[in-house]
């Protein structure tokens, strides 16, 4: 039994006070610690490592000084070596292990699994980069940090420099369940680490020990008979890549699962370039779905996962911001919203399977009723009376703005409709779970006349975003396939694909003047890119959850407005019009 009242030994300068013993191993003991002579007392995480120092230990000391630079990495503050014991003293990451989380909330989702192989990935890139090998991965070892919810990975105690001269004594191996086959030979390579990863996701989407997902007599994995919902082939195919037991058929680097991942290789926390700040961040009480801005009267509206629809002063260039009013009715989330051209509507749709029509004032002018699922996106029409709303039935409705009635419906989509948007001159394209964007032509003589003019299929997954340039010649598609599509809208033919989001893409919309596309994403960033050579502009990091929508705020400035499930406005102001 360990004493909560310890103090290390006298020659660790200076003391440290021992209060809680975190994990144990053969060869580690880490522990939860303050240091007294600090105040207030500081938080940290002592490792001491009851071992022989290992040949290579000055080295592997350098590079987590290094490493100790980035966010990415726990901070090692300090670090004494005597009595055959090694101490790593590091900076304590709030937050509950993936173990702990596994037992509060049962097998995590496809969708957090995917945001936990982001974060760790892009971490063992950078890891790997300075030759290190972590060589114990695994659940306890993987922290959701409070706040930001993102996941870091602590606990380089049994990390090993590459390509350094092994010897068995010397090796601390990790968890027997999750330790590659070639470490428990003190063989480790960089591959290793992908294995144990691996190892993790099948764990955590089963919640059955890796000893029990391994069938010994056919000496293979069986993970899939024990999910409890069923996942995606493309995860089921980079899972089992990662855990294969033969070196020659896994991953042997970062990049390549990245790659088959649908992420950018360069594409990392660590960025070369600092993002603009935020000019001005607005909170709410509650998830923000959807953001609109109406130009003409420098408001913002917002709507949230607690059923109302905010309405934000914004005057002075975006410098001040008030919340006007609050409008309720929905009963339900509010997930979309929209602007009439002439500001005098405002629009609303909800998981309550209505959309709202508000007037000037913000009252309640109807209740557009029709639709048998949630209404996920809402857009008018240019001429303003003419709005068109997109459905979980399937479906898009069109609805008379001055009399509230529903006047035509267009069917063909064989999944959710996620989105629909309508271009300068009228057309409308509309975006669906079934991987397919639809094209409709504005008949000539009668807005009743929609025909369908192409679908766009070459998104592997959900298509959840499409936007117009102000021209109405390209179309951009956004998808959980992590990709933004750009196409031809006259010929149907998709001329670039956009990689660097490490997430679904949840909003797009163009620049006044056509040349920037910005698109927001759960990875939890906003992206500029520049549509003339598809380059990636900048990023804007500042959300600490999904951003949910995004909207252009000022034609002169170009200012920008996210909305994010972090419960949070904000308002980004730089000059993208060159």
């Amino acid at each position: 039994m360990y004493d909560s009242n310890v103090v290390l030994p006298i020659f660790l300068e200076p003391a440290y006070r021992l209060f809680k013993l975190i994990s144990y191993g053969k060869y580690t003991q880490t522990f939860f610690a303050v240091n007294e002579e600090e105040y207030p007392f500081i938080p940290c995480v002592i490792q001491k490592i009851l071992s022989p120092q290992p040949r290579n230990f000055e080295h592997k000391l350098q590079i987590l000084q290094h490493l100790s630079k980035s966010s990415q990495i726990p901070k090692l503050i300090d670090y004494h070596c005597g009595n055959d014991c090694i101490y790593l003293i590091f900076e304590y990451i709030e937050g509950i292990n993936l173990n702990t989380l596994l037992a509060e909330q049962g097998a995590l989702s496809e969708n957090k699994i995917w945001q936990i192989l982001t974060d760790i990935l892009t971490t063992l890139k950078l890891v790997h980069s300075y030759k290190l090998i972590h060589c114990d991965i695994k659940p306890e070892n993987i922290i959701c940090r409070n706040g930001s919810q993102d996941f870091v990975l602590v606990d380089f105690a049994a990390s090993q420099v590459a390509a350094a001269y092994y010897q068995a004594n010397n090796i601390i191996t990790g968890s027997p369940e999750y330790t590659a086959p070639e470490v428990a030979l003190s063989k480790p390579i960089f591959s290793s680490d992908l294995y144990s990863l691996g190892v993790t996701c099948i764990y955590l989407l089963t919640q059955v020990r890796p000893f029990d997902l391994y069938d010994t007599a056919n000496n293979q994995w069986a993970w899939r008979y024990y999910l409890q919902t069923p996942i995606s082939a493309r995860l089921g195919n980079i899972l089992d890549k990662l855990i294969n037991q033969d070196i020659n058929q896994r991953f042997m680097s970062v990049d390549e699962v990245l790659m088959m991942m649908g992420i950018s290789a360069y594409t990392t926390h660590e960025q070369s370039w600092q993002a603009p700040a935020e000019h001005k961040t607005i909170h709410s009480t509650s998830e923000v779905n959807a953001v609109a801005v109406c130009l003409d009267k420098n408001i913002i509206a917002s709507t949230h996962s607690n059923k109302d629809v905010c309405i934000w002063d914004c005057k002075t260039q975006l410098k001040t911001q008030q919340l006007l009013h609050t409008l309720h009715g929905h009963n339900k989330p509010v997930t979309s919203v929209a602007f009439s051209p002439d500001a005098q509507i405002l629009a609303t749709g909800s998981d309550d399977k209505t959309i709202k029509l508000w007037n000037q004032d913000y009252k309640e002018i109807y209740t557009l009723v029709g639709h048998q699922h949630v209404v996920k996106s809402v857009a008018f029409h240019p001429n303003g009376e003419i709005l068109a709303s997109g459905s979980w039935d399937k479906t898009i409705r069109f609805w008379d703005v001055i009399t509230g009635k529903e006047f035509g419906v267009l069917t063909g989509h064989k999944l959710q409709v996620s989105a629909v948007t309508f271009s300068a001159d009228g057309n409308l394209a509309s975006a669906s779970f079934d991987k397919t964007v639809r094209l409709w032509k504005n008949g000539a003589d009668s807005l009743l006349l929609y025909s369908l003019s192409n679908i766009l299929s070459s998104h592997t997954w959900a298509v959840t975003a499409v936007a117009f340039s102000p021209d109405g010649k390209i179309l951009a598609t956004g998808s959980d396939d992590n990709t933004i599509k750009l196409w031809n809208v006259d010929t149907g033919e998709e001329f670039a694909t956009l990689t660097g989001h490490s997430w679904s893409i949840t909003a797009l919309v163009f620049s006044s003047d056509g040349k920037i596309l910005i698109s927001a994403s759960k990875d939890k960033t906003v992206k500029l890119w520049q549509v003339s050579n598809t380059e990636e502009v900048i990023t804007l990091s500042g959300h600490t959850d999904s951003v949910t929508s995004v909207a252009i705020a000022n034609f002169e400035t170009q200012t920008i407005v996210s909305g994010s499930k972090d419960k949070t406005i904000k308002i980004w102001e730089l000059d993208i019009s060159h």
